[in-house]
């Protein structure tokens, strides 16, 4: 069975973001994300206990519009939880024992090519309809780009936005300050489902927090939102179940939830990552060679 979810703000949390929606009660916390020598990201023990065991009994799938640069950061899958697949930059990439799956990655480029404006275009159409707020501009390879407000404008016209993008093959999420803008050709929801098709299995449940995340959620037997998530106040609310607690106490609940669906008598999900000279392959595939 196959168990997909989204991380930051859905499983793991940044310092801000703990400080938003965290109250003031003493956390357990476990790090779990460095960048230039700092811990920046983290979840709870008993969280990083539980998703450990949820991976030996599932085909477990991080599902994140990072890019596999920023995804690689996450240093409990190097240390902690061995993984065959990843979805990272929002679907535009799949990540096979930690190798980009070419025939995916083209396939999104073809169809990005024939169905929506180019990056260009699309930041010069922006430019044209007046779209100017203070933000600093960030794009994400030759994939999709974001603003990011140091305050999120009060007149921001998301709706306006919306209806701007999707002429034009793109769409839109708010992400707590990062507005993010991303060809509809490049889909969480795709990428999970050319896995399922992959292995042939289903995916049983997913969590996740944002507009980008219905996506994958959608191929998903039992869904899972967070209370504070953008997902929640949109039209989708009643398709999925809120989890009524907020910042890191409701990463912790969501994946007790996960483990609630696993069958008693699952076996466990045992194809830990081992290393023979430069190839990473699994146990059971190293087995198989012998």
């Amino acid at each position: 069975m196959i168990i997909a979810s989204d991380l930051d703000r859905t499983l793991m949390y940044s310092a801000r973001a703990i400080k938003e929606l965290n109250a003031a009660e003493e956390q357990e916390l476990k790090p779990v994300e460095m960048k230039e020598g700092r811990w920046i990201g983290f979840m709870t023990e008993t969280a990083l206990r539980n998703l450990k065991q949820l991976s030996q009994q599932t085909l477990f799938i991080p599902v994140t519009t990072r890019t596999t640069d920023q995804f690689n950061r996450i240093v409990i899958f190097e240390t902690d939880i061995a993984l065959k697949y990843a979805i990272t930059a929002n679907g535009a990439d799949i990540l096979y024992y930690g190798r980009k799956l070419e025939e995916w990655s083209e396939q999104v480029l073809q169809t990005m090519n024939t169905e929506s404006l180019s990056m260009a275009e699309m930041l010069a159409l922006l430019k044209s309809e007046g779209f100017s707020y203070a933000s600093e501009l960030r794009q994400v390879e030759n994939l999709f780009f974001y603003y990011h407000f140091k305050s999120v404008p009060d007149l921001l016209d998301k709706n306006a936005l919306h209806a701007l993008a999707a002429v034009s093959g793109w769409r839109i999420s708010l992400q707590g300050r990062k507005l993010y803008f991303i060809p509809k050709a490049i889909s969480k929801g795709a990428a999970l489902e050319f896995i399922c098709q992959r292995e042939g299995l289903k995916a049983v449940a997913g969590a996740g927090d944002s507009i980008l995340d219905w996506d994958f959620l959608q191929h998903c037997q039992h869904r899972f939102v967070p209370k504070h998530g953008e997902l929640v106040s949109r039209s989708e609310h009643g398709l999925f179940t809120v989890i009524e607690q907020t910042g890191l106490k409701a990463g912790e609940m969501i994946i007790k939830e996960f483990l609630k669906l696993i069958p008693l008598n699952c076996p466990s999900f045992n194809n830990k990552i081992i290393k023979t000279g430069k190839q990473t392959v699994t146990a059971n595939e190293e087995e198989n060679r012998q």
